[in-house]
């Protein structure tokens, strides 16, 4: 497993942004870029971003020294004094002023300071990847909702065209029925087939209104123009693809950045039995001094202290432990998000390849059918056909231009699941 995580670990991860391609067409690329500033979600994961850069700032900080200035008052009873023959002697005022200047500054720390400022550079990268991956997800649920929409519209299309089919035959049989040629029955056969279908382009549009709704609620806009199922995307065997994702997926790289923090927490708490060396500095005025106690006078005092761990009941021992564990759980997730990415990849390239040769096979089919209703026109007109034949030749065609539709739509759904496992980002 080690050795799996320090391949894993061990490569340089490009730029998220560098792989950026031009895949889509200029409607989805607008749309995918209002969906950035319309999604309320991802303002939050920027403002998180922020966050964590401010708290690099915070912890760089720690670096400087730490002044403060400090006054105060006391009023002493009962008086510090002495008698020396028939006087009285007192060695403290009753009234007791003071105000200074305090410094504390860390000399030596043995690493402890640019260790948490590794670790905050860790967490703010983390930070980064996630936002990356808000974006990541948002454009892909986005494009899949554009690609439902034209499937939608499509298949609306294929109706109105079945419909159309329908109506002219229902026309002819009418035609027939006047001149005794048909029976009522056949009319109200093609009659039920219409109402059939009709109820079926009402689903069908019923859920293109749904979609329509959600592209609003994810970008402000309503209208889609395109009308093409397609994607310009190269054939990746599972090894290119696998070496893309460990390069630019950023949940892969949000896996990395686990284990790198747990490895700076592991780190930070090796260092707390470390010793500390500081100095302190402190310079002001106060009243108090022999032998004239109530003036003020500037005073001063500045020195070097070490702080040396000797006991502590074992629990910087037992927070190394508990670190080591959770890197070792860090490394393990790595590891495990890894192999299902294998996997995934491996999946979504055989739905790929064999929605293409579906797509094949598809157009022979619709080829076949498109002459076969014709036959079944013509026969009509010429009243040697039957409803069930009309009907049968109908529904096959319909069928056939239904599966082909349906192929694209799940090989574009294939390669926009490709390029979420593979990192590469839709549009720039």
């Amino acid at each position: 497993m080690k050795k799996v995580i320090v391949i894993f670990i061990g490569i340089v991860f490009l730029s998220l942004n560098s792989s950026a391609q031009n895949l889509v067409n200029t409607e989805l690329q607008n749309i995918l870029n209002q969906s950035l500033v319309y999604f309320p979600k991802v303002k939050e994961v920027q403002q998180t971003v922020a966050l964590s850069e401010e708290k690099l700032k915070l912890t760089k900080l720690n670096s400087y020294p730490d002044l403060s200035f400090d006054a105060s008052y006391a009023y002493v009873q009962p008086k510090i004094e002495v008698a020396f023959g028939d006087k009285m002697f007192q060695f403290a005022p009753e009234h007791n002023y003071g105000a200074a200047i305090n410094g504390v500054y860390t000399l030596l720390d043995f690493g402890r300071l640019k260790a948490n400022i590794e670790k905050s550079k860790m967490e703010l990268q983390a930070s980064k990847h996630i936002a990356a991956q808000l974006k990541e997800s948002l454009f892909y649920q986005v494009t899949q909702l554009y690609f439902q929409i034209i499937y939608a519209k499509k298949a609306i299309e294929i109706q109105n065209t079945v419909l159309q089919v329908l109506t002219e035959n229902k026309t002819i049989i009418e035609t027939q029925l006047k001149n005794g040629n048909a029976i009522q029955l056949d009319l109200l056969t093609i009659q039920a087939k219409i109402d059939n279908e009709n109820n079926r382009k009402i689903d069908v549009e019923t859920n293109l209104k749904k979609l329509t709704n959600l592209l609003s609620y994810a970008t402000g806009i309503e209208k889609v123009d395109g009308n093409q199922l397609e994607f310009s995307l190269k054939n990746y065997t599972t090894e290119e693809a696998l070496q893309q994702a460990i390069m630019n997926n950023p949940s892969l790289a949000i896996a990395k950045d686990k284990v790198n923090i747990a490895k700076a927490e592991l780190e930070v708490s090796k260092l707390s039995t470390k010793p500390i060396v500081g100095m302190k500095a402190s310079a002001g005025s106060r009243n108090g001094y022999l032998p004239a106690i109530q003036d003020q006078r500037f005073n001063y005092n500045a020195g070097i202290g070490l702080s040396v761990p000797l006991f502590n009941g074992g629990k910087l021992k037992q927070a190394v432990k508990i670190h080591e564990q959770g890197l070792a759980i860090q490394e393990t997730g790595a590891t495990a998000l890894l192999h299902d990415f294998v996997k995934d990849i491996k999946a979504t390239i055989i739905d790929i390849e064999s929605n293409q040769n579906r797509i094949k096979n598809a157009s022979t089919q619709i080829e076949q059918a498109t002459l076969a209703q014709k036959l079944s026109n013509a026969k009509l007109l010429n009243g040697t056909t039957t409803p069930i034949e009309l009907t049968s030749t109908n529904a096959d065609y319909q069928k056939a231009l239904l599966n082909q539709l349906q192929y694209q739509y799940q090989l574009c759904n294939a390669q926009i699941e490709l390029l979420r496992l593979i990192g590469v980002e839709i549009a720039d």
